[in-house]
């Protein structure tokens, strides 16, 4: 019998099923003309959190560039939020660390400084490893080029001192220098038929997750904010995930603005891309509204607001009041919480002025 001839080197082998281009075409790899020749792999390490997923993205346009010959792998706890483009994503498990084990990696990067991370970054083998890895039974850098963004990690007036965005601090790492590269993210259509009536539509989103109560504002100045957008002739719609579903709910109530519930992540990228600008404090909406090039009114209150690239598109607002709480979950300053000192007329003016500028821009 003669076998078909098969070319594993390929892009689009699989090994396990068959390729793509076969179950679509029923072709063969000697009559392929979809074949894309590889000779390496590239690992990115970037397990969490989901906004710091999003906002590694970028990182992509690059390694294709640098790397066009390479198969990219990415080991991650949102394997649903790295773009369908890398070739091979897997979840932090047993099961996909069995499998890297046994890969001799071209370039390794590790941007997470977690131990377990920093450990397998460590094992793993590569030709060349940047970001972090384990030294002494500690997170270390690799080398000198992770040297800056690890100290601001370690002390906090070198954070508050610092004037790099993330973005250029990741590159940075890697050795290259951010040149505004974009988010890269995929999300599906859905039908929302949202009733705005032509209205420009506002997305709020409440949120800033459980641990990080002090970036939380209150539910009055959510709805003093949204009975302005309401009287300006907006469309302010309440944007959340299952956590904040009681709070927008009460909010709902309180301002008679339209709340539609909490969705699957897939449907909740699809409803932010239904809004034309977004209010948030920093949370994974804050990167997914960024990655949909959408404007964005950002509410900072405790970190260092140059880390932030809203590629020109966005607007930073703070408190009048300094925060005593930097890069802490909790407050601890219990003369004032500095978010109180956000007003929500600040906001509304900042969300005026924004859709303004996009509107002339537009014309």
């Amino acid at each position: 019998m003669n076998y078909p001839i098969y070319y594993p080197d390929c892009r689009h082998f699989r090994g396990d099923l068959p390729c793509k281009p076969h179950k679509e075409k029923g072709i063969h790899c000697e009559n392929c003309s979809d074949y894309i020749k590889t000779d390496g792999n590239v690992l990115i390490i970037k397990l969490g959190a989901g906004g710091d997923v999003i906002r590694t993205t970028p990182l992509l346009h690059r390694i294709n560039k640098e790397y066009p010959t390479k198969l990219i792998w990415w080991l991650t706890n949102f394997p649903d939020l790295v773009p369908k483009k890398v070739d091979k994503i897997l979840d932090f498990s047993l099961e996909s660390l069995t499998i890297i084990n046994e890969i001799n990696f071209d370039l390794i990067i590790n941007l997470d400084k977690d131990y377990y991370a920093c450990a397998l970054a460590k094992r793993l083998s590569a030709k060349e490893k940047f970001g972090y890895t384990l030294k002494d039974g500690k997170p270390a850098p690799f080398n000198h080029l992770a040297e800056y963004k690890f100290l601001t990690g370690l002390f906090d007036d070198i954070s508050k001192a610092n004037t790099k965005s993330y973005l250029d601090e990741i590159f940075e790492i890697c050795g290259w220098k951010f040149s505004g590269e974009e988010y890269i993210i995929d999300f599906e259509n859905y039908d929302w038929k949202i009733a705005n009536n032509g209205k420009r539509i506002v997305g709020l989103n409440t949120g800033c997750g459980s641990r990080w109560s002090t970036r939380l504002w209150k539910n009055e100045y959510w709805i003093e904010l949204a009975e302005m957008l309401k009287s300006d002739g907006y469309y302010p719609i309440l944007l959340g995930g299952e956590p904040e579903h009681d709070k927008n709910l009460t909010i709902s109530r309180e301002s008679g603005i339209f709340y539609p519930g909490h969705f699957s992540l897939s449907e909740f990228i699809s409803l932010v891309n239904q809004c034309e600008l977004i209010v948030t404090a920093v949370t994974m909406t804050l990167h997914i509204a960024i990655a949909l090039k959408k404007p964005v009114v950002l509410m900072n209150n405790i970190f260092n607001k140059n880390e932030f690239e809203l590629y020109g598109r966005g607007v930073i607002v703070e408190p009048e009041k300094q925060c005593q709480c930097y890069f802490s979950p909790i407050c601890h300053n219990e003369r004032y919480f500095c978010m109180d000192t956000l007003y929500p007329e600040k906001v509304f003016e900042a969300v005026k002025s924004l859709l303004n500028y996009a509107y002339s821009l537009n014309e």
